[in-house]
């Protein structure tokens, strides 16, 4: 999958969305790594906030107390040429 610097995390049929349905969310490489040692990615708040390794495994990053990170969620690469 690369290293690409923005994504759209996809969560798929989330609470509130129709169903069948799915939310996404654009997110930036910031100059962080996670626990797997892969780039943190960010949404333009700093409240979402990913792992996303090389292979496209998303793994959620609690950014602050009371959350509960999604389990459910994809990743395509954002074009920005």
């Amino acid at each position: 999958m690369g290293r690409d610097s923005t994504y759209e995390l996809v969560f798929v049929a989330p609470e509130h969305a129709a169903p069948g349905g799915e939310e996404t969310v654009l997110v930036h490489r910031t100059d962080r790594s996670g626990p797997g040692g892969h780039p943190i990615y960010a949404d333009e708040t700093g409240i979402v906030q990913a792992e996303i390794s090389d292979q496209g495994d998303v793994r959620m990053i609690a950014s602050g107390g009371h959350q509960e990170p999604a389990s459910r969620v994809r990743v395509r690469p954002v074009s920005t040429g």
